[in-house]
């Protein structure tokens, strides 16, 4: 959506602010031997304290408050009480709220204990891409010059898998909207962004294969060989020169 009134860009502030607490509070919460269910739980008491709604819960038949995905596992990991953390675990938490009406969306990834130096990399790079991406992000640029851009930092850092099938996307009255934002692209195609605009920008990123699966709960994908996965996401406001981070 563009935003068009200064209600509306209240709420994504205001929103974006609060979710990225919220995100931060649950990534605390996370260590060794808790579950996946316990995060879950925490998100739904933590969200009714903030007074805000939940994005995901009944979207397409999600049962989960956010998505909680570990290791192998890309995105749209459902929170299950046999989903327990461990040391060497990679996570992502991926979650989104309702404010004003409005929907915010906001993914970490993270390690729990020691990890290799390839899974450290792994999640450095994701981030790092989704910084770049966001960097490239200003009004009249289009949707494969963003993807452009992250894709070739990426490359540029060494062997990793871009996962093509799951995209960013815009945001606002409803969770997903037009336009979608690959992780890859050609420079000068694509939609081209307006001023005012918000989209969630989201890298996904794999140590092998760029492919993925759908898991037998049709929800969660993981990567099709098993390799480590990282994914970050930030909602974020289109500018004449630049973007507004809200999350």
């Amino acid at each position: 959506m563009i935003i068009s009134s200064s209600r509306e860009l209240h709420a994504f502030r205001q929103g974006g602010r609060i979710l990225a607490e919220l995100v931060e509070e649950l990534k605390a919460s996370v260590e060794p031997g808790k579950t996946a269910a316990q995060i879950d739980e925490l998100a739904r008491k933590l969200a009714a304290a903030r007074g805000v709604g939940i994005a995901f819960e009944g979207y397409q038949g999600f049962p989960g408050a956010l998505c909680v995905s570990l290791n192998d596992e890309v995105a749209h990991g459902v929170p299950s009480k046999d989903k327990v953390f461990k040391e060497g675990d990679i996570v992502s938490i991926d979650f989104g709220i309702i404010y004003g009406g409005l929907y915010t969306d906001h993914a970490i990834t993270f390690g729990l204990g020691k990890l290799s130096v390839a899974q450290g990399a792994l999640i450095e790079v994701t981030q790092k891409a989704l910084d770049v991406g966001i960097n490239s992000v200003r009004a009249g640029v289009r949707t494969g010059d963003v993807g452009y851009t992250i894709e070739q930092f990426i490359r540029s850092k060494g062997k990793f898998g871009i996962v093509r099938r799951l995209v960013g996307h815009g945001i606002g009255y409803k969770i997903h909207e037009e336009p979608r934002i690959p992780n890859f692209g050609i420079q000068g195609t694509g939609y081209q962004l307006h001023e005012g605009e918000v989209i969630a920008i989201e890298p996904m990123v794999t140590l092998g294969s760029d492919d993925v699966v759908l898991a037998p709960d049709n929800f969660t994908y993981k990567t099709i060989d098993g390799s480590f996965a990282a994914h970050f996401e930030k909602t974020i406001i289109v500018g004449k020169d630049g973007a507004e981070v809200v999350t």
